[in-house]
C-alpha cells in the first residue's frame, strides 16, 4: 500500500464529486491486498465503504437528481449496474453481468475525493453522522444475508467469523427473530464483541463449533449458518454445523476456491447459497436501521488517517484485536 498524489478527478455530466469523510477497510480488500481476490488488481485505489459531502454535480446529474446539492452529506451504493438487463429489470442489479464496483473496477474512496454516478448517491437522513453513514455498505451486506435467511422466529443460527460483516449479520439475524445466534472466531477480543451484541461466542481455537451448536439444538444443528470468512475450513465447518435441510449462506470471499464436503451436503439436503452484495432495497433498509440505532459497530470503530492505511491493513490481517471497523480519514 502506497500513498501517491493524483490530480483531482474530472466528473462526467451524470456524475458527482464527493469529498470523502470516512472510508472503511473491508475484508474483501484485505483479500485483494494479499492477492486472494480476483477483482482487485494493482495498481488500484480501493475503498467502497464511504461517506462524504458533495462538492461538484454534473449538469445531467443535477437535472436528473434535483434534490442533490453541494455540501450535502451522502453515502454511496458502490455497485454499478447496466440498468437494462434481465437482472436489473427484476430487482437484482447486484447480479448484473456488466456490474462494476467502485474501488475495484474504478478508483475508490481511499482518497480525498472520489467521482461516482449520481444515481448511486444516497443522501443521509437528517441527524445521521458521516461516521455512521460510512457503515451503510457493510450493513447492506448483512441486510441482504438476512433477506436470504428469511424469518427465524424461535430458530438458532450460526455465524462463522466475527469481523464487521459477521457482527452486523449477528444483529440482523437477531432482528429477524432468531432465538440464539452463535458466532465463532479466533480472536478473543472479537468474541467479547459478540457477547456485547447479544450473540453466543464460540472460540474456534479451542472449541468444536459444530459440536457446540449440535449440543444446543438437540443434535439438529443450526437452521441457518452464515460463513462470513470464506476459507476451506469455515466452509466445511458450516456444512457440519448446519441441520439437515438447513441453509448455509456463503458470504466470505477470503479464498476464491476451496474444497467442500459435497457428499454431506447431498445426503443431508443442505441448501448452499451465495450472498453477494445487496439490492437497492437492502441498501435503503441498512441506512434506516443504522439511523434507528438497530445496527452498530460502536464502540469498536477506529478512525485513522488515510496515510496510516497501509499499517492498518497489516494489523487487520495479523491481529485486529478490539477493532470492529477501521474508518480512514483523508
Amino acid at each position: 500500500m502506497a500513498v501517491r498524489e493524483h490530480d483531482l478527478p474530472n466528473i462526467d455530466p451524470d456524475e458527482v464529486l464527493i469529498k470523502v469523510a470516512f472510508a472503511g477497510i473491508c475484508g474483501s480488500e484485505l483479500s485483494g491486498y494479499l492477492g486472494h481476490n480476483a477483482l482487485r488488481v494493482p495498481p488500484l485505489v480501493m475503498g467502497h465503504e464511504f461517506s462524504g459531502e458533495l462538492v461538484a454535480i454534473g449538469p445531467q446529474a443535477r437535472a436528473a437528481h434535483p434534490t442533490l446539492t453541494e455540501g450535502q452529506p451522502v453515502t454511496v451504493n458502490p455497485l454499478l449496474a447496466c440498468g437494462t438487463c434481465r437482472f436489473c429489470f427484476t430487482g437484482m442489479p447486484h447480479l448484473c453481468r456488466s456490474r462494476q464496483l467502485i474501488g475495484a473496477h474504478r478508483a475508490g474512496a481511499f482518497a480525498e475525493c472520489v467521482r461516482v454516478p449520481a444515481s448511486n448517491v444516497l443522501p443521509l437522513p437528517a441527524g445521521m453522522s458521516l461516521h455512521t453513514g460510512a457503515l451503510a455498505e457493510p450493513a447492506a451486506v448483512a441486510v441482504h444475508i438476512g433477506a436470504l435467511a428469511g424469518p427465524l422466529e424461535g430458530e438458532q443460527a450460526l455465524v462463522l467469523g466475527a469481523g464487521p460483516i459477521g457482527l452486523l449479520a449477528l444483529q440482523v439475524l437477531r432482528l429477524q427473530g432468531a432465538a440464539a445466534v452463535f458466532v465463532s472466531d479466533l480472536d478473543p477480543a472479537r468474541l467479547e464483541m459478540v457477547a456485547a451484541y447479544g450473540g453466543h461466542p464460540i472460540d474456534a481455537r479451542s472449541e468444536d463449533v459444530a459440536q457446540i451448536v449440535a449440543t444446543s439444538t438437540d443434535g439438529l444443528g443450526a437452521a441457518v449458518t452464515v460463513d462470513a470468512v470464506g476459507t476451506a475450513r469455515t466452509r466445511a465447518q458450516g456444512v457440519g454445523a448446519t441441520r439437515s435441510a438447513g441453509r448455509l449462506i456463503l458470504s466470505g470471499l477470503h479464498e476464491e476456491t476451496s474444497a467442500m464436503p459435497a457428499a454431506e451436503i447431498i445426503r443431508r439436503e443442505i441448501v448452499v447459497q451465495g450472498s453477494f452484495c445487496y439490492t437497492h432495497a437492502d441498501f435503503a433498509r441498512a441506512i434506516d436501521l443504522l439511523h434507528q440505532g438497530a445496527l452498530r459497530l460502536d464502540p469498536w470503530i477506529v478512525e485513522a488517517p488515510l496515510a496510516d492505511g497501509g499499517s492498518w491493513f497489516e494489523r487487520l490481517i495479523d491481529a485486529p484485536g478490539a477493532v470492529a471497523k477501521v474508518l480512514l480519514t483523508p
